[in-house]
């Protein structure tokens, strides 16, 4: 957006004090400028894209405030959203346009892979596990690290709560199975098992993303996504494999690591499995996959977005270096 420019400083009488000049305004936001959404190029595909998605995020969107927002805010546009025709119209006049933070972002891809599976166990698959019953969260005391070895130990009862994903054992809360645990058969024999993976480098990639297809041999699909994480931090492998040199020039992709885990499967198998994270699927029957709002995302009509900034459901319209990504 332009901001007007400040008007050079009159010259004072010479008896008086020169007046400082202007201040010019940070961005357009500030300045009270900024384009209405119907300046922006949003194009009708995009527009019905958009409301569509809008439509599909309005109930979650009532019931849930966040910390930019409340749900009252938003009821008048949900309302109207239900019978629009107009997209472009709705977007144009529902809406006032706000600059998000210093308006720059990371804007990356998502998409819904689709692996080979069997129904059935068969040599050489993996398991894929629903979210296991004994796997439960609660607050328990975090004590920072101690410094001093001299001083006395922290008391737990002082120390403030966090939430943490574990198990019971013996009555004491203990952190769950890791992906090594889970690989070597933790929760083997009690009937969690969703389906079988072909590969397992597939599904490994398969839970980064969080949701996908499983193809079966008799060409059925069944969607699944993501039920839950078994409470272990993610550590990214393709930084490790950096870092030893394991990837040459041009194999820092997904594709390339893809293709060494596969030329290594033993040395491959135990780096993911330094990525202790594990994540747990369910089966998906509806339209997917899931976004955060717990309702199904549309092909290039829906955002991830942080809600410390941008309310979870609010249309976003991006201007990036990829024209890919552009639009509403």
């Amino acid at each position: 957006a332009c901001v007007p420019k400040p008007k050079p400083p009159v010259a004072p009488p010479p008896a008086a004090q020169p007046s400082p000049a202007p201040t010019p305004p940070a961005n357009a936001v500030s300045a009270g400028l900024r384009p209405g959404p119907a300046s922006l190029p949003i194009t009708d595909g995009q527009a019905a894209r958009a409301l569509s998605a809008f439509r599909i995020s309005c109930p979650s969107l009532l019931r849930r405030p966040d910390a930019s927002g409340i749900a009252a805010d938003w009821r008048p546009a949900c309302d109207r959203a239900r019978s629009e025709t107009d997209a472009r119209q709705f977007f144009a006049s529902a809406f006032e346009t706000a600059e998000v933070g210093e308006g720059t972002a990371m804007v990356t891809g998502y998409y819904e892979p689709e692996i080979a599976a069997s129904r059935e166990p068969m040599p050489g698959y993996v398991p894929i596990y629903r979210l296991p019953d004994d796997l439960v969260e609660q607050q328990v005391p975090v004590c920072p690290p101690q410094v001093d070895p001299l001083a006395p130990p922290p008391d737990p009862a002082a120390c403030p709560l966090q939430k943490q994903r574990g198990r019971s054992v013996d009555g004491q809360f203990v952190p769950y199975f890791d992906r090594a645990e889970i690989d070597n058969g933790a929760l083997a024999g009690r009937g969690l098992e969703i389906a079988w993976a072909a590969d397992p480098v597939a599904l490994f990639f398969l839970e980064i993303q969080g949701s996908g297809r499983l193809r079966f041999p008799d060409g059925s699909v069944m969607r699944i996504g993501y039920a839950g994480q078994n409470g272990w931090p993610y550590t990214g492998i393709g930084a490790l494999m950096k870092q030893r040199g394991l990837l040459g020039p041009g194999q820092t992709s997904m594709q390339g690591i893809i293709a060494w885990l596969h030329e290594h499967p033993e040395d491959g198998k135990a780096i993911m499995q330094e990525n202790r994270s594990y994540i747990f699927f369910r089966e998906l029957t509806g339209p997917g996959p899931l976004g955060a709002l717990g309702v199904p995302v549309t092909a290039r009509g829906t955002v991830a977005a942080d809600p410390n900034f941008t309310p979870l459901g609010a249309p976003v319209f991006l201007d990036v270096d990829n024209a890919d990504a552009d639009g509403l």
